[in-house]
């Protein structure tokens, strides 16, 4: 069913393509993927009022992981597609490799359901620039944004590998008030003032680039209209054990978003929310596909929380 549950306003929309993931070890021979799945998840998850935008190809829209989705408390509109994007991933040695098969098409902001455009908070989690720059005005002024901006990174032509496009301006970029992307998307040569430039251009507060390196933490930065201010380092939470590394770091930056909505009001906590975002992502790589988004009681076993210990929030977030 296409627009399901789009009468009552989500706190927080999660908005791109799902793409197909080749897997023969699924008896459809893929898995549902991108950023907009395993975002909504992670916002679900971990009790927020989610909503998800998702773009889907034919043979994507009938996916067992959108009914779990739906399971999971997000609602969910479905956009129709003529082509979604079909990848095979390559994970060696902490780095990935991708084939492209199909780049998708983009879809438009008219495609967004009406009551949902007061959402307090949005995440734009892009896998192949599928949304055009119209997007960047459909979130309110004080409404908190978020960007996987990887998705803008990716030259993609079917058949081909999927190559690394140069970083530059973007209206979704300038909007943002909370970017994450992995340093291996980003050209050593590209600076941090430079960057500055183009992310959360205006924005009051200004804004913050995250730049991970998987199972090596990242780095966190506040970037300012004066240019780079604080920077810290955000520790890696040991996993367990790895099985499937897709999705952590969309999973990282959903689970960082929910905090900053949820703790808005409260007073900040010094590491930013960031370990709370880093044990989500160091537990999501312990499952395959989907089934590794973790919740907000496995985000606190994972970082030593018992039932009843204080803080009474993991990041920002009630503990129900």
């Amino acid at each position: 069913m296409v627009g399901e549950y789009t009468r009552r306003a989500p706190l927080v929309v999660a908005v791109g393509s799902a793409s197909r993931d080749l897997d023969a070890a699924d008896p459809r021979g893929w898995r549902l993927g991108g950023g907009v799945v395993y975002g909504a998840f992670a916002l679900a998850r971990l009790g927020l009022a989610a909503g998800a935008v998702i773009g889907v190809d034919e043979a994507a829209s009938t996916a067992w992981e959108l009914d779990a989705l739906r399971d999971a408390g997000a609602r969910i509109h479905r956009v129709p597609l003529r082509r979604g994007p079909v990848f095979t991933n390559d994970e060696q040695g902490g780095a990935r490799r991708q084939l492209c098969h199909e780049p998708g098409e983009p879809f438009d902001a008219a495609a967004l359901p009406r009551m949902w455009g007061g959402a307090a908070g949005w995440l734009f989690a892009l896998v192949a620039a599928e949304l055009a720059d119209a997007w960047a005005g459909v979130p309110r002024s004080d409404a908190l944004v978020a960007l996987g901006w990887q998705g803008l990174l990716r030259r993609l032509a079917a058949g081909q590998p999927v190559r690394r496009r140069a970083a530059g301006p973007n209206a979704l970029l300038a909007r943002a008030d909370l970017v994450g992307v992995s340093r291996h998307d980003l050209a050593p040569s590209l600076t941090l003032r430079r960057m500055a430039g183009w992310i959360g251009r205006g924005r009051p507060g200004g804004a913050e680039l995250v730049l991970t390196a998987g199972g090596r933490g990242g780095l966190a930065v506040d970037l300012r209209a004066t240019g780079v201010g604080r920077l810290r380092l955000v520790p890696a939470i040991r996993s367990h054990r790895t099985v499937d590394a897709t999705g952590a770091g969309d999973v990282f930056l959903a689970a960082l978003l929910a905090g900053r909505l949820c703790g808005a009001g409260r007073a900040v906590r010094p590491d930013g929310g960031h370990a709370m975002a880093a044990a989500a992502a160091s537990l999501t790589v312990e499952g395959v596909g989907v089934a590794g988004v973790p919740t907000l009681a496995q985000i606190g076993a994972r970082l030593g929380l018992r039932v009843g210990q204080a803080p009474e929030t993991i990041g920002g977030i009630a503990r129900g």
